[in-house]
């Protein structure tokens, strides 16, 4: 141990690698400060394992506390009226969405009321009626009434209220630190490595980080980073890099969400948006050469309007309902930005095609739900502004603000949410021991899920991964001794990374850690976005692992610009990730894959999107080939692609498995690369799902296992 004093609260300064860095120590470190994230802090607090700390690349930022839509749904049992409802039927429905563990689905389905409780008791303003039944409504995907919510912020109202707690209970949090690398002894977490990024790097004090801890709960949000078109926040990133590259599986790496979203601010355009039934127009570059382009697919005026309206509650990209229906629009859009280069805008100042707006031409969905809201009349704005003021009302708060009764607003296909991600147990455990994955880091969906599944889903992943380390990871962390001897290669790996880059920039090279960024997220969502193809997904695989390979010697960043060092390990994590992303898309495809999900994987054998729909169906439209796709029918629906990472040769040390488990299924294509590739080689297996647990609850049985253990095993 060092002599020398550290400025940050509660660290010991260690010696470590020939460098001085402040190491805090804590039985489990939190990380990420959205609603999963101060869950799990507050769990274990309430569970008397009070010995955490949080960090967090960003207090403020993330998608919980930023992002939304026009009423976003929480997802819960169902709490009111006459209707039944159980915890295994609600398990049913999660499970139902194809690819989905049932041990997850059974866990998120019993402990919805539980969590939802909990954050109604902590202040989050659910609706209820005069009797205290908490109301709800039909979300996509599911049966009953289930969802609910508080408006555009459901999720921001959550963060708040949780926040509040958690300082309450005197947690520390140490802001402004990026996660650089894991530290794994023997399969079990030691610690983790972060960058301060207030620090400079100018030698007085260490820009590092090292958390000496027992169990990390990873609440640090889907992979945002790896797309340009996303409706994710700006510095909403993921940090899913350092865990694949720290021996931690993937689950299900290839099931995104898409959806309609405005790009200037960054919000889903569903609900009341669509429901209007704006104007859909493009022009060039340069916003000229206006035109409507869905009569171009769509020229049936009633069907075209019938499906804008649908968009509001069949708001993702869904490819079942793109042959014929709603979701034809995004694919439109698509070709509009992607494929012909153009821009598309929402335009509610005026009515589609005509004048007038001909609301006798709707479906019968369509037309009475418009009649029932008294909406038969005007403008898309004027019904928008009778139906939803609060909606209109929104853009106006926004910056860069929007007044959509004088401007239009510019639209995308925008990356939503991951589905997949990091492999998580019953108990949101990963398979390196004490690594608990929660929230949208943690791969704990299918192919579909209900709206609002995810803000369940990170609370009970929350509370599931705090119950199992207050009942049985309370030991304490690594010796300092044996800490220092793995750390060590990590803390030796970073600053090499990080010196070598400041050479090359001080030697005259340009710093492009910004440029690079840019270059893989277009890359990402140009090729392998909501329409993919197997050349497309080659072709920014050998990019990606290009750039990644050669990266200690390609990345150029300014010393001085603590942006830039910050930049410099964000987009390693990034490249990291979009390589094991598209590697998985890629075995997907050969493992047969077909379109599912909110993904069209082009196929040469199969039909393009109809002309007319359901009965009247016509002949295939016009559009690209790339469009032509085959639906997976549920062939993969009870399977799971499991994704891991083998290090390469030169990189391997405590952070960097050399080798990966054997348990049946085994890893396909295991192999040991060549000197000098170090961008390492993800390896897959397929297994079947996990079955939905029994029934078994008979009182007496898990009153007695209770007793024992809490059923906590």
């Amino acid at each position: 141990m060092s002599t020398a004093t550290t400025d940050v609260p509660g660290a010991e300064l260690h010696t470590i690698a020939g460098t001085d860095i402040p190491v805090v120590t804590a039985n489990t470190v939190v990380v990420g400060t959205g609603s999963a994230g101060f869950c799990a802090a507050d769990r274990l607090w309430e569970f008397g394992q009070d010995d955490i700390v949080m960090v967090t690349d960003k207090v403020g930022a993330g998608a919980s506390r930023n992002a939304g839509s026009d009423k976003q749904t929480y997802y819960k049992l169902s709490l009111s009226g006459a209707e039944g409802d159980s915890v295994n039927e609600m398990a049913q429905t999660l499970f139902s969405g194809g690819a989905m563990d049932g041990d997850n689905a059974l866990a998120e389905a019993a402990l919805s009321a539980r969590g939802f409780l909990r954050l109604c008791d902590l202040g989050v303003p659910f609706p209820q009626s005069r009797y205290g039944e908490f109301v709800g409504y039909k979300t996509d995907h599911d049966p009953r009434r289930r969802g609910t919510s508080v408006g555009p912020y459901t999720s921001r109202s959550m963060v708040e209220q949780l926040e509040k707690k958690v300082a309450r209970n005197g947690t520390p949090v140490f802001d402004e630190c990026r996660v650089v690398d894991l530290i794994v002894r023997e399969g079990e977490i030691a610690g983790i490595l972060l960058l301060r990024t207030d620090v400079p790097h100018d030698g007085e004090r260490s820009p590092y980080l090292l958390v000496r801890c027992t169990n990390v709960v990873y609440a640090t949000g889907g992979p945002a980073g790896i797309y340009a078109t996303r409706v994710f926040p700006n510095g909403q990133w993921g940090a899913s890099g350092a865990a694949y590259r720290a021996g931690v599986h993937g689950k299900n790496l290839t099931e995104w969400q898409f959806g309609l979203a405005s790009i200037k601010p960054r919000w889903n355009v569903s609900g009341t948006y669509m429901q209007v039934i704006p104007r859909f127009v493009s022009t060039d570059a340069d916003g000229n050469d206006e035109r409507e382009f869905l009569t171009e697919a769509i020229p049936d005026y009633g069907r075209m309007l019938t499906l804008v309206f649908l968009k509001g509650y069949q708001w993702p990209f869904d490819i079942r309902k793109a042959r014929d229906g709603s979701s034809l629009i995004d694919l439109l859009v698509y070709r509009e930005t992607v494929l012909r280069g153009r821009r598309v805008f929402l335009d509610f100042r005026s009515n589609p095609v005509r004048e007038t707006f001909d609301h006798a031409e709707l479906e019968p969905e369509a037309l009475e739900y418009l009649e029932k809201a008294g909406v038969l009349f005007g403008t898309p704005i004027e019904r928008l502004r009778h139906m939803n003021e609060p909606a209109y009302q929104f853009y106006l708060d926004k910056n860069p603000y929007v007044d959509l009764e004088q401007e239009m607003l510019e639209v995308d296909v925008c990356a939503q949410h991951n589905n997949g991600g990091l492999l998580v147990d019953a108990w949101w455990q990963s398979n390196v021991a004490g690594f608990f994955p929660v929230g949208e880091a943690g791969g704990a969906h299918g192919v579909y899920r209900p709206g609002g599944a995810a803000l369940n889903s990170g609370q009970v992943g929350a509370t599931r991964a705090a119950q199992f380390i207050a009942a049985r990871r309370t030991d304490a962390p690594l010796a300092v001794e044996d800490f220092t001897a793995a750390a060590g290669p990590v803390v030796t790996g970073a600053l090499a990374l990080a010196e070598a880059a400041a050479a090359r920039r001080a030697g005259g090279t340009p710093d492009n850690t910004g440029d690079l960024l840019t270059q893989v997220q277009e890359l990402m969502s140009a090729k392998a976005g909501p329409v993919r193809s197997p050349e497309s997904i080659q072709e920014a695989l050998l990019q990606v692992h290009e750039w990644l390979s050669s990266y200690d010697e390609l990345i150029s960043a300014d010393q001085t610009s603590r942006r830039s060092m910050n930049r410099t390990f964000l987009v390693r994590d990034i490249l990291t990730t979009a390589y094991i992303y598209l590697s998985a898309m890629a075995d997907y495809v050969g493992h047969g894959g077909k379109s599912r999900g909110s993904v069209l994987y082009t196929d040469p054998e199969g039909q393009l999107p109809l002309v007319g729909y359901g009965e009247n169906a016509e002949a295939e439209l016009d559009l690209p080939e790339l469009f032509r796709f085959t639906l997976d029918g549920g062939a993969l629906a009870h399977e799971v692609q499991e994704t891991a990472w083998v290090a390469p040769l030169e990189a391997r040390g405590a952070c960097a498995p050399s080798e990966i488990p054997t348990a049946e299924p085994e890893f396909s294509e295991i192999v040991t690369r060549e000197e000098g590739d170090r961008a390492g080689r993800p390896v897959f297996r397929w297994r079947p799902v996990r079955p939905l647990p029994a029934d078994d609850d008979f009182f007496e049985n898990v009153w007695k296992a209770y007793r024992e253990d809490g059923n906590i095993h």
